[in-house]
C-alpha cells in the first residue's frame, strides 16, 4: 500500500473539531462553502499549511509572507491584515483546545460568484476564509521505511502561464502526476521542469546527496517551500555544501541519498526512484539523518524564540 509524506496517525479527536468559516467556528460535519465559491468553481485562491508545535505556530511569518505574495500575484485582496489572520488562527486552536501536534490549513478564495464563471468581476461579497485545524502527527513508519518515487510525464510549467512557485488552489496537474505514480505502484511523483531537469515532487521538494554535497533544483519551477529554504539555510550554517542547480534523472539514479521536504512531514527519505534503489535502499543515509536532526533543532530554537518574545 503506497505511503505518502502526508500519512498521519489516526486521531479520534478530529471528528469533533471546530472549523473556522468566514469568522464563525462550526462543527466539522457542518463546515461548508457555497457551490458558487470561486475556489470550488475555478480553483481561484491561495492557501498555507501551518504546524502548531508546543503552542507555537511554526514559521508563521514566512507562511504569511508567501500567502500575501500569492494573493497579490493573483490580484486577490484578502480583506484581512496579518494580525487579523493570526488572530483567526489562534482563535481556531483556542476553540479546539489545541497546543501541540496540530496541522492547520488556511485557505482563502476570491469568494462567492453570483453565477458560475471565471470572471472575478462576478464575485459578490468578501473573500472566503477557511481554517481547518486537525490533531495530526506524521506517521513515523513513513519516515522509517522511506518513500518510492515515480517520474511523471506531467511537467512543472513555466512561470509565464502558471508560476510553479504559486501556492494556489489549482493543483490538478500535480494530482495527475500523483495518480501516475500511484498507478505505477509508487508513493509520490517526481516531476521534471520544462527543460527535462529534476524540479520537485507533486507535494514536496526534492533533494539528493552526492559525495557529501546536497543538491536541489534551481527553484525556478518548484514551490518555494519553507522547509526547503530552512534546509538550505541549515546547510549553510553547518558548513555542508549545498547547491540549487540543474540536474537530471541520470544524477538522481546515481545519488548516494535522496529525501523530500515539506511542512507536515519535515524530511522524509527516498529509497527508490523509478524502481532504481537510492544508495543502499534503506533510507538511513547519514546526511539525511544529520539534516533531519538539525532541522528538529531549528524547530526547537524557533519555539524557544517565540516563547521568549511573549
Amino acid at each position: 500500500m503506497p505511503a505518502g509524506t502526508h500519512n498521519a496517525l489516526p486521531d479520534p479527536r478530529n471528528e469533533t473539531v471546530l472549523i473556522y468559516v468566514d469568522g464563525e467556528l462550526v462543527p466539522r460535519a457542518e463546515a461548508k462553502v457555497s457551490v458558487f465559491d470561486s475556489g470550488f468553481l475555478v480553483g481561484d485562491g491561495v492557501w498555507e499549511g501551518i504546524r502548531l508545535h508546543r503552542g507555537v505556530l511554526l514559521h508563521l511569518d514566512e507562511h504569511l509572507d508567501r500567502l500575501f505574495q500569492g494573493a497579490r500575484a493573483i490580484g486577490l485582496d484578502i480583506g484581512l491584515s496579518r494580525a487579523e489572520l493570526t488572530a483567526a488562527l489562534r482563535a481556531t486552536i483556542a476553540a479546539n483546545r489545541m497546543t501541540d501536534g496540530v496541522h492547520m490549513r488556511l485557505m482563502i478564495t476570491r469568494g462567492i460568484k453570483h453565477t458560475p464563471a471565471q470572471d472575478p468581476r462576478l464575485t459578490v461579497g468578501a473573500p472566503t476564509v477557511v481554517i481547518i485545524a486537525e490533531h495530526k502527527r506524521a506517521d513515523p513508519r513513513t519516515t522509517a521505511a522511506g518513500i518510492r518515487l515515480f517520474t511523471s510525464t506531467v511537467r512543472r510549467g513555466s512561470p509565464d502561464y502558471l508560476d510553479p512557485r504559486l501556492n494556489c488552489h489549482s493543483k490538478l496537474h500535480e494530482v495527475i502526476a500523483l495518480i501516475q505514480a500511484l498507478e505505477a505502484g509508487c508513493d509520490e511523483a517526481l516531476m521534471l521542469d520544462i527543460h527535462g531537469f529534476v524540479s520537485t515532487c507533486n507535494s514536496t521538494n526534492f533533494f539528493m546527496v552526492k559525495n557529501g554535497a546536497v543538491w536541489t533544483s534551481t527553484g525556478q519551477y518548484c514551490m518555494n517551500g519553507i522547509t526547503r529554504a530552512k534546509v538550505l539555510a541549515i546547510c549553510r550554517d553547518a558548513g555542508i555544501p549545498a547547491a540549487e542547480k540543474n540536474f537530471s534523472l541520470t544524477d538522481v539514479y546515481d545519488a548516494d541519498e535522496a529525501f523530500v521536504t515539506g511542512t507536515f512531514g519535515g524530511l522524509t527519505p527516498v529509497v527508490q526512484v523509478d524502481g532504481r534503489r537510492i544508495g543502499d535502499g534503506s533510507g538511513n543515509g547519514a546526511m539525511t539523518g544529520r539534516l533531519r536532526d538539525l532541522y528538529l533543532e531549528e524547530i526547537e530554537a524557533a519555539v524557544a524564540a517565540a516563547q521568549d518574545s511573549r
